[in-house]
């Protein structure tokens, strides 16, 4: 089991919980339990507020685990709270780390994935005082409340780039998993490519892993050998090889996902798909500190301002005026609500099973989130497909999304 846990208190390291961590990891086998490994360390503010984070994969992965983390350090710089992160890959030790952090007496937890939902409600029930926030979750229940990050409005401005600078027409994604959230950022993308450029054609890769650079390098390479001159991605520390693929082929260019990627390949990143992890976090964390928070449904789309398309300014020349000038009035209509970037299927949207809010009545129900499908698909190796002409199959139309909070900003283009 990889575990990885960093303990701030007081502004600063807690050397000796450093020291007792490294211990125990360094003599444990793989069955140790995080409740020994709790154990073992030296609690932090144990009258205070504590802050937890639990990843599914790494936070090196320079986006959806990077962000997190990042989110967790701010929360620490900003608030002032003693924080610290797991990284827990399986149910068994995601569900054990949950129960570490409530036991402990964390009083807000983040739980970093839709894959925590359901295992995030069987511990909460059992510690009611401790908040359990799940993105990309599925339902508020009880103390368990989701962050929905629609991804995929920042993604069809990408498409939009994507699909009006392509010369083969050909647009390659490359995903870690076929789950319903990277689906959406995937029909996103589509969407804005053949807004612009009906003709082109897309193809789609599935890796079975958000891990394996290797794997997602080989998709990359296969995918250019068809033709595809255009990447995007949500494959984590996987895509790490879609950008050096990217960069072993004169002429091939790719979006960057979850975070400002422009840094892994500056001449060959056009722009990224992002999600401010660290706004959105610092937003729940200041309320449960300031006991004003209540389990709910919360939002985030292009309007909030907690999701942008980010262009690469070293590659700003390649981008004519007229693009600008279109990626433009599409945010601003998706922020209007007037364009859906990619319409959302019943099973992807997010459910309330208690009333109370923060909010009024009337904006709660205006919130749209993400429902995910029951399970995760099952995938062995990855597979692709192809996708021409036409709308993405099986999209549903559904109200769009408002803003989340009057908290943040309206949505500025990076242009």
């Amino acid at each position: 089991m990889k575990i990885q846990l960093s303990v701030w208190k007081s502004g600063t390291f807690d050397a000796k919980v450093a020291r007792l961590v490294s211990q125990v990891l360094l003599k444990c086998c793989y069955g140790v339990s995080l409740m020994s490994l709790a154990a073992c360390s030296k609690p932090a503010a144990a009258n205070g507020l504590r802050v937890g984070l639990i990843t599914p994969g790494s936070i090196a992965d320079a986006a959806w685990n990077s962000g997190a983390y990042q989110g967790l350090k701010q929360i620490h710089d900003s608030l002032h709270l003693p924080i610290s992160h797991i990284e827990a890959r399986t149910p068994a030790e995601q569900d054990e780390a949950l129960r570490t952090y409530a036991a402990q007496g964390y009083g807000l937890v983040f739980a970093h994935g839709f894959e925590f939902q359901d295992m995030a409600e069987r511990v909460s029930a059992q510690f009611p005082k401790t908040v359990f926030i799940v993105t990309s979750g599925a339902r508020a229940k009880g103390n368990v409340a989701p962050l929905i990050f629609r991804l995929e409005e920042a993604s069809y401005l990408a498409g939009m780039v994507a699909g009006s600078l392509t010369k083969s027409r050909r647009l390659g994604f490359v995903g870690g998993i076929e789950l319903p959230p990277i689906k959406a950022a995937y029909e996103g993308w589509v969407n804005g490519a053949k807004a612009v450029n009906p003709k082109v054609e897309t193809r789609v890769v599935y890796l079975n892993s958000f891990d394996d650079a290797s794997a997602g390098r080989e998709a990359a390479l296969a995918l250019i050998q068809s033709g595809v001159d255009m990447f995007h991605h949500n494959a984590d520390a996987a895509a790490l090889g879609v950008f050096q693929a990217a960069k072993e082929h004169p002429g091939v260019y790719v979006f960057g996902a979850n975070a400002d990627q422009s840094s892994l390949a500056p001449q060959r990143v056009l722009g990224s798909a992002v999600i401010d992890l660290p706004r959105a976090f610092l937003l729940v964390a200041r309320e449960v500190q300031q006991g004003k928070f209540t389990p709910r449904v919360e939002a985030f789309g292009l309007k909030s301002g907690v999701i942008r398309y980010v262009a690469n300014p070293v590659l700003d020349s390649l981008i004519p005026p007229r693009v600008k000038a279109r990626v433009r009035a599409a945010a601003d209509s998706i922020a209007a609500g007037t364009l859906i970037a990619a319409p959302r299927p019943a099973s992807m949207q997010a459910v309330l099973d208690r009333t109370p809010t923060l909010h009024s009545p009337r904006r709660h129900e205006e919130r749209e989130g993400l429902r995910l499908s029951s399970g995760i698909p099952a995938a062995f190796g990855y597979h692709s497909r192809t996708e021409t002409g036409g709308d993405v199959e099986d999209a549903i139309g559904q109200p769009h999304p408002r803003c989340a909070s009057d908290a943040f900003m309206p949505f500025v283009p990076s242009w």
